[in-house]
């Protein structure tokens, strides 16, 4: 009995010390809420990345994705990686440029409307945006921009005067604007709670890409979609820069690489799933076309009010911002 005994006490210490030595033997488990539904390309995009990281680092990092806002909440998703609640985490800075004018800089009406400018803005502003979120307690891992912003109707709407009164879905200052500018009155509502606001009237209509729409399924309450290309608004995965700090230099370059294929990756998906989500709205029911003239004609106007205003509330930062964006070949 004893000698069983000694046996089994040699062997767990030997698993033990195995255990201490052997990579990966006791996993880092990292949560990383996103605010859009699992069916959403940004979010499929995040799984695909979280998979890599645990592959690339030898499973020594595993990453949990909670999508559709199950964890927190959009709104509440940077702060929760700023006071380490959470270690990662994915979200639309434009909605947060109520704490500093920068983060809107992807959200102003026509400046970069197409995915070969949103690039070139991207370029002028990623040093700036890069240190306000180092100085925030955040490290930059990838991002990637949504598909063209178009507006949802449940009624036909060929100027701006057709927009007033109208209950609008709004996601960050730049929609609240645009909203209050059209004589329409926003309404904020998080992605997760999209469906559910138009269903029960809460609102009726919005400006997004084709992609949460179709996620949405809205064709069940609203009945157009107008081609705008207003912008093109970018989700930025983020880790607490803290537990950044205590990553492994080696597990480091595996991580950045993953986050350069998952920029990539998601880039060309957010191209594909432009006129996949268009198709889709139209065998959904939906009506989509390019705005009319007078409509457009009436958007940029306020277009150019907006921009004016974004950069007196950006200060030199967003001037220089927008010169180097103007400036690159």
């Amino acid at each position: 009995m004893k000698l069983t005994q000694t046996l089994m006490t040699t062997a767990a210490t030997a698993a033990l010390t195995l255990g201490s030595v052997l990579p990966g033997f006791a996993a880092e488990t990292w949560d990383m809420p996103m605010a859009y539904s699992a069916s959403n390309f940004h979010t499929e995009n995040g799984v695909e990345f979280a998979n890599c990281v645990t592959d690339a680092t030898n499973g020594e990092i595993e990453i949990t994705v909670h999508p559709g806002g199950s964890l927190f909440a959009g709104a509440d998703i940077k702060r929760a990686i700023q006071t380490g609640q959470v270690q990662i985490g994915e979200r639309l800075l434009s909605g947060h440029q109520n704490e500093n004018a920068l983060f809107g800089f992807d959200s102003v009406p026509f400046l970069a409307p197409s995915f070969e400018d949103s690039d070139k803005l991207w370029q002028a502003a990623q040093p700036e945006i890069e240190a306000l979120l180092e100085e925030q307690g955040l490290h930059l891992l990838y991002n990637v921009p949504w598909p063209p912003q178009g507006l949802y109707f449940k009624k036909e709407v060929n100027s701006v005067e057709d927009m007033e009164g109208v209950k609008f879905r709004s996601y960050n200052n730049t929609t609240a604007r645009l909203a209050e500018l059209t004589g329409m009155s926003p309404v904020t509502i998080e992605a997760a709670e999209v469906s559910q606001a138009f269903a029960t009237g809460v609102a009726e209509s919005m400006i997004s890409s084709g992609a949460t729409g179709y996620d949405q399924k809205v064709w069940e309450s609203l009945t157009h979609f107008y081609e705008v290309d207003a912008w093109l608004p970018r989700n930025y995965v983020m880790v607490n820069a803290g537990v950044w700090e205590g990553v492994s230099d080696a597990n480091k370059e595996a991580i950045n690489l993953c986050a350069s294929d998952a920029e990539t990756r998601g880039l060309q998906m957010s191209k594909d799933y432009t006129q996949f989500t268009y198709d889709g709205l139209e065998e959904g029911g939906m009506i989509v076309q390019p705005a009319s003239d007078e409509l457009m004609s009436g958007l940029r106007e306020i277009g150019e009010t907006m921009t004016t205003e974004w950069l007196e509330a950006a200060g030199e930062q967003g001037q220089a911002l927008v010169d180097s964006y103007k400036s690159a070949d």
